[in-house]
C-alpha cells in the first residue's frame, strides 16, 4: 500500500490588532516550547501548584470528577490526586508547546512502546485502524511519538478563533499526516477505507445529536457514538491507545484490536470504548483531564453537579 500523502500546513491567518492577545499567547507559548525539559519541567510543577487557585470552577469540576468516580477513595487521597493531576496538568502545557514546536529528542531517549505488532499486522492487511485514546496530559507528545512509528492522522474540534485553529493544526501537522475536524466525516471515512490509521479521543460531552449515555465509572456520561459509526461505516479495527509518562519515561501502549466491534447496538458499543479509557484512567489517573464538566449532562437534563 502507498503511503498516504501528507497534508499541507495552513496558511497563517492576517494579523489584526482584534487578536493581539492570542498573537501574544502563541508566543510565549513558542518561546516556551525552546526551552530546556528540566526547566519546562520545573516552570510546569510551579504552574501546578498556581493553577486550583487562579481557576476554582476547573478546580470544583475537577474535586466533582475525581468525588463522582472514585467515590470509595478515601478524602485524603483524593485530594492528593487532585494536586498531582494540576500539576500534570502545568507540566502538560509545556508537552503541549513541545510536541507542537519544539524538539521531542529527550522523550524519544527514555521511550518504552508496546504492542506495536497489532498496528504492523493490520497495516499489512491493509485495513484502516481507529486509535481510541482519552484526552490526557501527555497525548500531544504521545502522538507525536507514535507518528515515528505509524503515519497517523488525527480528529479534533475546530476552534472558533482562526489564530487558535492556525496554531493547533499546524503544530499537529509537523508530525501528524492529516488532520480532520469533527465535520469533516466523509474525509476520514475516506482514509480508512483506504487502510489509514486515524486517532480519535471521543471521552468528552461534545454536545451533538449522534451522542448515548454510557457509563463512565458508573456514572452516565453522554458519549459521542463516533468510534461505532466509523467502524460500521468503514469495517476499519478499533484499537485502544495507551499512553503516560511515568517520571522522564513515556510509556505507549497498542492493545489488541477490540473484538467483535462494531455490533449492531451503538449504546453497547460505546459502552465498551468508555470501558477501555477508564482502564486507561486507572493506569495514569493523575494526568486524566479532570478539569472537563464530564457529567454536566445527564439522562434527566442538565446536572446540577458542578454547581
Amino acid at each position: 500500500m502507498a503511503a498516504p500523502e501528507k497534508s499541507p500546513l495552513p496558511a497563517r491567518p492576517p494579523f489584526t490588532p482584534r487578536h493581539w492577545l492570542q498573537w501574544l499567547g502563541l508566543g510565549m507559548m513558542l518561546a516556551g516550547a525552546r526551552l530546556p525539559w528540566s526547566l519546562q519541567r520545573g516552570l510546569g510543577h510551579v504552574i501546578g501548584k498556581l493553577a486550583p487557585w487562579l481557576a476554582r470552577d476547573r478546580r470544583r469540576a475537577a474535586e466533582v470528577n475525581l468525588a463522582m468516580c472514585f467515590p470509595h477513595m478515601p478524602a485524603g487521597e483524593r485530594a492528593a490526586l487532585l494536586d498531582a493531576s494540576f500539576d500534570a496538568l502545568g507540566v502538560g502545557l509545556f508537552e503541549f508547546a513541545r510536541a507542537w514546536w519544539g524538539s521531542a529528542e529527550p522523550m524519544r531517549r527514555t521511550l518504552h512502546i508496546e504492542g506495536l505488532e497489532h498496528l504492523r499486522a493490520l497495516q499489512a492487511q491493509g485495513r484502516g485502524v481507529l486509535m481510541v485514546s482519552g484526552h490526557f496530559m501527555t497525548l500531544e507528545m504521545c502522538g507525536r511519538l507514535m507518528c515515528d512509528h505509524v503515519p497517523l492522522a488525527g480528529m479534533y474540534r475546530r476552534h472558533k478563533n482562526p489564530v487558535f485553529e492556525w496554531a493547533v493544526k499546524r503544530g499537529r501537522l509537523r508530525y501528524a499526516i492529516h488532520m480532520y475536524t469533527n465535520d469533516e466525516i466523509r474525509g476520514a471515512v475516506r482514509h480508512l477505507k483506504q487502510g489509514g490509521f486515524l486517532w480519535y479521543a471521543p471521552d468528552q460531552d461534545m454536545r451533538g445529536k449522534d451522542t448515548v449515555f454510557a457509563p463512565f465509572f458508573g456514572v452516565p456520561a453522554a458519549t459521542i457514538t463516533a468510534t461505532h459509526q466509523l467502524a460500521r461505516l468503514t469495517g476499519c479495527a478499533v484499537v485502544p491507545f495507551f499512553h503516560r509518562r511515568e517520571g522522564d519515561r513515556y510509556v505507549l501502549r497498542v492493545a489488541p484490536p477490540l473484538a467483535d466491534f462494531p455490533s449492531t447496538d451503538a449504546v453497547a458499543d460505546s459502552a465498551r470504548v468508555n470501558a477501555q479509557i477508564e482502564a486507561m484512567v486507572r493506569e495514569a489517573p493523575d494526568q486524566y483531564l479532570w478539569i472537563h464538566r464530564r457529567f454536566k449532562r445527564q439522562p434527566e437534563g442538565r446536572s446540577r453537579f458542578y454547581e
